[in-house]
């Protein structure tokens, strides 16, 4: 079908600035489909599409952004209210049923009941949100609570008082839970004591746009930003309360969901049916499946499983800059160790614009399994914060665990990072410019070194002023990732470039590089590097595998290959 495009009413004078840092003015929100008695919550399940329940329509819609494809999932829905997708699996408001499913395959599941409660009057689920353990908070308007399902099907009451809750996220870290207040417009805040119990609530927004009704459903992007859908727009606040932004709907809005590829559109829901806008800033990815059931069946990709001997700590706050968090997932054995254990950083890839810690998560866990600490980061994108915000990050990353090695059970002493295409560039960065204060930031621990003992390159680029970077910002700059994530061309910006630049930064000192890299993907990218590495006495090397591509490490057969080659690296450079 061919999208209907509609201007993006101005932008209030006094938030100009905080919406270009996040709406993407050169994509106006655009119809995706009308084929809905009234569409409501949406949900990206992590691999290519949207679900989308039609409340009045009785039916569930599956949207295929890649082939502008829309499909009827469940003809006999009933009235769903809204979904919600993590952990592998789709949940489901069944308001209709009074209840909480899941969805298996073309079926749906009963996960919890609310008829035994108060069978001729049971109530009715609303909107829904799914933490990272697998817990489900629920909203029941008319009983003015937030449920909270356990993931061994336990209820309790999260939130036992608030007027006709409707909307509800949940903040990245997991420390608290927003809640829409439909009738007074109000956005409360409840921090999070433990999972499913909440300490007292605390207004953070109200929508102050006249008498109608309308705090209805919600969502949050990767910095915690809070996006609920009101009467004629959705609103966006900074985690503090302030207003961002107010997205314009041509008809009345009732929920929100980020989605696509690179997770950069939010999808809203209204009476007309569904609409996306296209975002600077990016939404927050479903978090893998965990467990044997719900792995991946993909042959071709390794499996995120969490097996028991291993622990992990997801989201753990690593750095703050106002009211932005950078979050990592912490894995670790649970064998007892006779010394302190190697901490490995796991970088991701994308282009510097897009891509989040869950992607290197199989990696992540696959170190830990062979004996290592492993901290997987996310770090802020180009559309959220220009460089050299990102490589802030990821020194901040390597304060922290230093600063923090006695609790993490690790050698402050041997601490390594691996990263992959963008994040190869961004370990070489880690690597060579550990001793450059233009690349620091503020990100917490100032005083604790951010040096690594050993670094791993996989097809990531070292040089920014010179080679295929440089030549891409001058040939093709619309299309040139480094362009957007540096704000400016070489030739605007040389010392921005240079600054950038891991190549440069190469001194007597610096740790050792392996650099790994698939037959068919440049291989000899980063020659002058390994050769300058070596002219100051530092350890280099290159490892290639064969028929591999771009992205190989990440997937079968040479997954294991290039883990064992990793684990054989770090073991003789991390005493």
């Amino acid at each position: 079908m061919r999208p209907l495009i509609f201007a993006l009413m101005f932008l209030t004078p006094g938030l100009l600035h905080a919406a270009e840092s996040l709406i993407d003015s050169s994509s106006p929100l655009e119809t995706i489909g009308t084929e809905f008695g009234l569409a409501d919550g949406p949900s990206w399940d992590g691999s290519g599409s949207l679900y989308v329940p039609d409340v009045k329509g009785g039916k569930l819609f599956r949207y295929w952004p890649n082939q502008k494809k829309m499909t009827v999932v469940l003809k006999d829905a009933g009235r769903i209210s809204a979904t919600y997708f993590n952990n592998g699996r789709l949940y489901l408001s069944d308001n209709g049923n009074a209840g909480i499913a899941r969805l298996n395959g073309k079926e749906k599941i009963g996960i919890l009941s609310f008829d035994g409660e108060k069978p001729k009057n049971a109530p009715r689920p609303n909107d829904l949100v799914v933490d990272h353990h697998g817990g489900i908070y629920v909203t029941l308007t008319r009983e003015g609570q937030v449920a909270y399902i356990s993931p061994a099907g336990k209820k309790t009451l999260a939130v036992k008082q608030c007027v006709s809750p409707n909307g509800i996220a949940i903040s990245p870290d997991e420390k608290t839970l927003y809640v829409a207040a439909y009738r007074p417009k109000e956005i409360w805040a409840y921090d999070i004591v433990e999972p499913g119990k909440t300490a007292r609530g605390r207004v953070l927004a109200t929508m102050d746009d006249g008498p109608a009704l309308g705090a209805d459903g919600m969502t949050v992007d990767r910095a915690g930003n809070v996006y609920c859908a009101g009467a004629t727009d959705v609103w966006i606040w900074s985690p503090s309360g302030k207003l961002l932004h107010k997205i314009a709907c041509p008809t009345r809005p009732i929920n929100c969901a980020f989605g696509d590829g690179d997770m950069q559109s939010l999808y809203i829901t209204g009476f007309g049916g569904l609409y996306r806008q296209r975002m600077k800033i990016t939404g927050r990815s479903p978090n893998p499946p965990t467990t044997k059931e719900l792995a991946s069946k993909n042959a071709n990709r390794p499996s995120t499983l969490i097996p028991s001997e291993i622990n992990a700590s997801l989201d753990v706050e690593y750095a703050r800059y106002g009211d932005r968090r950078l979050l990592m997932d912490v894995f670790k054995p649970t064998k007892p160790a006779p010394a302190l254990r190697r901490c490995i950083v796991v970088v991701h890839g994308g282009g510097w614009l897009k891509g989040d810690k869950t992607k290197f998560r199989a990696l992540a866990v696959e170190l830990a399994k062979r004996g290592y600490v492993t901290a997987a980061i996310e770090y802020r994108l180009g559309g959220e914060a220009l460089f050299p915000a990102g490589i802030y990050d990821c020194n901040a990353a390597v304060r922290y665990l230093r600063a923090n090695a006695k609790s993490l059970g690790i050698d402050p002493d041997n601490i390594g990072a691996v990263g992959g295409s963008a994040g190869g560039h961004l370990v070489g960065l880690m690597a060579t410019g550990h001793d450059v204060s233009g690349l620091q930031g503020d990100g917490g621990n100032p005083n604790v070194s951010s040096k690594l003992q050993a670094a791993i390159v996989m097809a990531g680029p070292m040089e920014m002023i010179t080679g295929s970077v440089a030549d891409r910002s001058r040939n093709q700059p619309k299309v040139s990732n480094s362009n957007k994530w540096l704000g400016k061309t070489i030739d605007e910006a040389p010392d921005l470039y240079r600054l950038a630049d891991a190549h440069v930064h190469i001194s007597e000192g610096d740790s050792p590089i392996l650099f790994m890299v698939g037959e068919h993907d440049k291989p000899e990218r980063n020659a002058p590097s390994r050769k300058k590495l070596k002219s100051h006495g530092i350890f280099s090397d290159v490892n290639i595998y064969k028929d591999g591509k771009h992205g190989c490490w990440n997937r079968h057969p040479w997954f294991k290959e290039m883990a064992g080659d990793m684990d054989a690296f770090f073991r003789e450079q991390l005493r």
